[in-house]
């Protein structure tokens, strides 16, 4: 019994989808494959351009590590591939140790989340503050966008700096080589891609803005840097298997960037696959995709592909295209196959200048901006820890950022978890204030239920809150929290309780908050977008006054009886 359970837990997705599975899924899987597959192509050359290789490096990790990712992972709809988070690390670890140094430190990642994902530690990743990430992605995305100035203006620059404040130097040096014809053909495909998404999420933007840019660097002449005549082209087949030369000597070295790449996939592999769960209904096993992530990363040097992780937008794209199960990642890496066998040699018209827009498009969204006005409205203490996060990342490097936002994760739970302690006397009117919050004297009635929330809510903890939203369809039309003995709440469980709400408010239930602390219920005032969205009158001082709030809703639920009749 207890090892059927054990191996129902390592199973994968693609074999758990595989028992209720049926010819109408299949046939939604093959086009959602066939759509993100044709998505994938443009990123996964952009991002290996960006990081220094060539376009088929990029196109043959997005083969073999989504086909991978999808055959072996825990998350049913996502997809697997190239990402805009390694760009900047890729880039840094070719500089300093060469190609066969990354490929070394993307097998040395990989088997990092191997570990990982076999010793339970998938859950580790929570333990990451929300300033932390939000100062990440924003510091990787004003990396990738200055890296793409030059093929977006068209720039005559010999090589790009690989320091940020040199690059920006550099850009401004030698912009007065503008190209009139790449920087019209990137602002195109800019507008492209925002005229797509405007008109609907089902159109594969980067698809659209490539074709029409190729067809007229092909059709008008239009004398702007191409893959072709940059790289050559891509060769064509099937890609080649080659063990990465193995140098001892380099292991000391990458041990930190192979470390950054390796949180860097959990990070985004994991934040992609509660995407995906939000999106389609279903729950990811953390650990087996990250035992896939690092599986894939083993294999993408030896096909000469560079490191992957879950693809936030790609998997979006999936959904949206109708994907019921990992058959449509795998169907995603063949079509990107086939795309390599049949039509290797259309790929030389693509200009540069395109494929620069699509990253500029890539690095805004994956930028995480609307976080900031919020964030900015939350302690000094998270204030700082997003600046510094973001500085590091920019200014110095993302191995350094990763290992100093670990650090400040753990001062600032010391920190949080220290200021719940107090000692204070037992006086009548304590004993008076707490009459309110007691729930032994309080009739819970059959439209609402009750959850608690117990201890300091924190980073590392925000997962639990799952308890509340794991079973909707069984819960009544009110939902109370009671924040009585939660201790101290931070920028990260705000978040949660927020993405809590908005999970109720979509199955048409309220949530209501009762009895917070001083600091909680500070922060709630501060963060003027959460109380938007439980809306202040859901935010109660004590459960009596939230059962009161708890019969006004459930009488606003009911059918109204008309005027004059009884």
């Amino acid at each position: 019994m207890v090892g059927a359970f054990l191996n129902e837990n390592w199973l994968p997705k693609s074999v758990l989808c595989l028992r209720d599975y049926t010819r109408h899924k299949f046939l939604l899987d093959v086009i959602a494959g066939l759509t993100v597959g044709l998505v994938a192509l443009p990123l996964a050359m952009a991002f290996a351009i960006a990081s220094g290789l060539t376009p088929q490096a990029g196109i043959y990790c997005a083969i073999v590590t989504g086909f991978l990712v999808s055959a072996l992972g825990g998350s049913k709809t996502q997809i697997g591939g190239p990402t805009g988070a390694f760009v900047v690390v890729v880039a840094g670890i070719i500089a300093v140790h060469g190609v066969d140094g990354l490929f070394m430190c993307t097998v040395m990642a990989g088997i990092f989340l191997i570990v990982m994902g076999l010793t339970g530690l998938g859950t580790a990743v929570k333990f990451i503050p929300r300033p932390v990430v939000i100062g990440f992605t924003n510091g990787i995305a004003v990396l990738i966008a200055s890296t793409q100035i030059k093929d977006f203006f068209g720039l005559h620059l010999d090589k790009v700096p690989g320091v940020f404040w040199q690059r920006v130097e550099a850009l401004a040096s030698s912009f007065h080589t503008l190209s009139f014809e790449a920087t019209a053909l990137a602002v195109f495909t800019l507008l492209t891609l925002i005229i797509c998404r405007g008109l609907s999420a089902r159109i594969p933007g980067p698809i659209v803005a490539l074709l029409l840019s190729t067809c007229a660097v092909y059709f008008f002449h239009l004398p702007v840097e191409t893959i072709g005549t940059r790289f050559g082209g891509i060769p064509g087949g099937l890609p080649h298997l080659q063990i990465p030369q193995f140098r001892s000597d380099l292991i000391h070295g990458l041990l930190g960037p192979a470390f950054t790449v390796a949180m860097l996939g959990a990070i985004e592999s994991l934040m992609s696959a509660v995407v995906s769960d939000r999106m389609s209904n279903d729950r990811h096993n953390p650990n087996v995709e990250l035992v896939a992530q690092g599986v894939a990363n083993v294999f993408s040097p030896m096909f000469g592909g560079l490191p992957a992780t879950g693809a936030i937008a790609r998997t979006a794209t999936n959904i949206r295209s109708g994907a019921q199960s990992p058959v449509a990642g795998i169907i995603h890496a063949l079509t990107l196959l086939c795309i390599l066998l049949f039509a290797a040699p259309l790929v030389s018209y693509i200009p540069m200048a395109a494929l620069a827009g699509i990253l500029m498009i890539v690095s805004y969204n994956m930028g995480e901006w609307r976080e900031i006005p919020q964030l900015l409205k939350l302690t000094k203490t998270d204030i700082s820890i997003w600046l510094v996060t973001f500085a590091l990342t920019v200014f110095a490097d993302l191995t350094v950022a990763v290992e100093a936002g670990m650090i400040l994760a753990a001062l600032l739970f010391i920190s949080r978890v220290a200021s719940t302690t107090t000692v204070s006397q037992v006086t009548d009117d304590y004993v008076e204030d707490g009459r309110v919050h007691i729930l032994q004297d309080k009739d819970i009635p059959y439209y609402a239920t009750i959850f608690r929330i117990h201890g300091p809510f924190l980073f590392g903890a925000t997962d639990k809150i799952s308890a509340v939203t794991e079973n909707l369809h069984r819960l009544p039309p009110v939902v109370i929290l009671r924040l009585r003995n939660m201790t101290a709440l931070d920028a990260t469980g705000l978040f949660a309780i927020e993405e809590a709400a908005k999970q109720l408010h979509a199955s048409k239930r309220t949530l209501i908050l009762c009895g917070a602390r001083e600091q909680p219920l500070k922060l709630m005032h501060q963060a003027a977008e959460f109380e938007e969205v439980l809306g202040k009158e859901n935010i109660c001082d004590n459960v009596q006054e939230a059962l009161r709030r708890a019969e006004e809703v459930y009488e606003g639920l009911q059918p109204q009886t008309p005027a004059g009749k009884l």
